[in-house]
């Protein structure tokens, strides 16, 4: 198989992430529920997992750092523990499910006021709109760092500097970008963070997790046990504890913390300039298929993940990444990956897409051979 949905999950992960998880399996107990080696051994596990995670993220704050179960929790976290009822919330179209549903719920229950900024002619984010739409009334702004559909990065820098200029927060959903590009938490202004293990960090599913700026309260999600504080009768006003209720996933974090420190050695710039080498030839060659529709903002963009989507003329996206695994053994996803809003921008909504996402281990002969299967496919497409 020729795994091009990097976006959706990582299929490889590096011999040092397994072999974390499995000598994890058998020595760490609970963190912070015991003075045991093994209880220990999870305690030292979760503290130098967050330091990694700063690291590499850009906060000096690894006490800010909270693990959760993946990207939706982290953001269900953030908007739901910093969102009052009756407050201003502005985000964009590109958003992730994760995102919307959440802020629908309160919008619904809370009378919470939700506005969408959406696509300027290039198809990029239209800051323009944005700066109208954040005021002094906007609570909070939320913004995924890159589309998950298109790729497209967003000039964070900019947004924070829109959000804060009116007195809002900055969450910014960086599912899509921790470990495919530099992220810098503090050098761009982001007030909390949320990201996932499991993709371009090449960690273990089950992790993810959120930073959050220093002197930023939030409400937590979850209530329960922390293993301190137990006579307290709600969750300690202490981080990570705040955040972090139940049973560590200490597994994981063994296989996220190897993980993100085999990216730190290899270097994320020099990931993200191959993975972009990987999506130009990509794009440039499929643009020249006939029948090929992509969809984005090109060269108009701010960045790119790597990513790329399209469909191919006289067939409906799933279709196409039927033939692509059936025939081919090529895996792509079609649909509307969980991003509605962007998919009715981009004229998308009734027919999805097919998304192609590359990763570090995605070589230029897998490239070259999806291509291939393109072309010949909309070549029996022409034919018929």
């Amino acid at each position: 198989m020729i795994y091009l949905n990097c976006a959706a999950t990582s299929l490889v992960r590096p011999p040092c992430v397994v072999d974390a998880v499995a000598t994890a399996m058998t020595a760490l107990g609970s963190s912070s529920r015991g003075t045991a080696e093994g209880d220990l051994a999870a305690a030292r596990t979760a503290l130098t997992c967050r330091m990694a995670v700063a690291d590499l993220l850009g906060s000096s704050h690894p006490d800010r750092v909270i693990f959760t179960a993946n990207a939706t929790q982290a953001l269900n976290t953030a908007i739901f523990g910093l969102v009052r009822a009756h407050d201003r919330v502005v985000t964009t179209v590109t958003e992730h499910n994760s995102v919307l549903r959440p802020l629908n719920v309160l919008a619904r229950d809370a009378d919470v006021e939700i506005e969408h900024v959406g696509l300027d002619v290039a198809h990029v984010l239209d800051y323009r709109a944005l700066e109208r739409a954040v005021t002094p009334a906007t609570r909070v702004v939320v913004c995924s760092h890159a589309s998950n559909l298109t790729g497209d990065v967003v000039d964070i820098e900019r947004v924070a500097a829109i959000a804060h200029a009116a007195g809002a927060l900055l969450v910014v959903d960086a599912a899509q970008t921790a470990g495919h590009i530099p992220v810098d938490m503090e050098r761009t202004g982001i007030d909390v963070l949320c990201f996932t293990g499991h993709k371009a960090l090449l960690g273990p599913t089950g992790t993810g997790g959120l930073i959050a700026a220093p002197g930023i309260d939030i409400e937590p999600l979850l209530q329960g046990g922390t293993g301190v504080h137990s006579a307290d009768p709600f969750q300690p006003e202490a981080w990570p504890e705040h955040l972090e209720a139940g049973t560590l996933n200490g597994h994981g974090l063994a296989g996220l913390e190897a993980a993100v420190r085999y990216l730190d050695e290899r270097g994320v710039e020099a990931v993200a300039a191959y993975e972009e080498r990987l999506r130009s030839r990509f794009a440039r060659a499929a643009r020249a298929i006939p029948g090929v529709v992509p969809y984005g903002a090109g060269d108009a963009a701010f960045g790119h993940t790597p990513v790329v989507a399209l469909n191919l003329v006289g067939m409906t996206s799933s279709q196409l990444a039927d033939v692509l695994a059936s025939r081919y053994g090529i895996a792509a996803r079609a649909g509307l990956h969980c991003a509605p809003l962007m998919h009715r921008a981009l004229g998308t909504i009734e027919t999805g897409s097919v998304r192609f996402s590359f990763g570090q281990f995605t070589t230029e002969a897998e490239v070259d051979v999806a291509l291939a299967a393109l072309a010949e496919i909309s070549a029996e497409e022409v034919r018929a």
